[in-house]
C-alpha cells in the first residue's frame, strides 16, 4: 500500500491554527471559573521593540510568544487531524 504524500505546509497550516484557536480559547476560558487552569502558561520574546532608523523609513520589529494549556491542547490536537487526512 503506497503512503500519501503529505505536504508540510498543511502542518505548518494546522498546528498555527490550534495554537491560534486554542490561544483564544484559553484566553476565552480564564472568565469561567473551572476552565481558568487552561489560560495558564507563559509569555516570552522581546519585552520593548528593536527600531532600526535608516533616515528615510524607521522600522520597528517585535516579536512575543504567548503559549496556555489551551494552545498547546490544540497543536496537539492539529497533528492528530493532521495525521488522520
Amino acid at each position: 500500500m503506497a503512503m500519501k504524500d503529505k505536504n508540510i505546509w498543511i502542518l505548518i497550516l494546522f498546528v498555527l491554527s490550534g495554537i491560534v484557536v486554542g490561544g483564544l480559547l484559553g484566553e476565552l476560558a480564564s472568565h469561567v471559573e473551572f476552565l481558568s487552569w487552561l489560560s495558564y502558561g507563559q509569555e516570552f520574546g522581546f519585552t520593548s521593540p528593536i527600531e532600526l532608523d535608516l533616515s528615510v523609513i524607521k522600522l520597528t520589529f517585535g516579536l512575543i510568544f504567548k503559549i496556555n494549556i489551551a494552545s498547546i491542547i490544540g497543536i496537539v490536537l492539529a497533528i492528530f487531524i493532521y495525521k488522520k487526512v
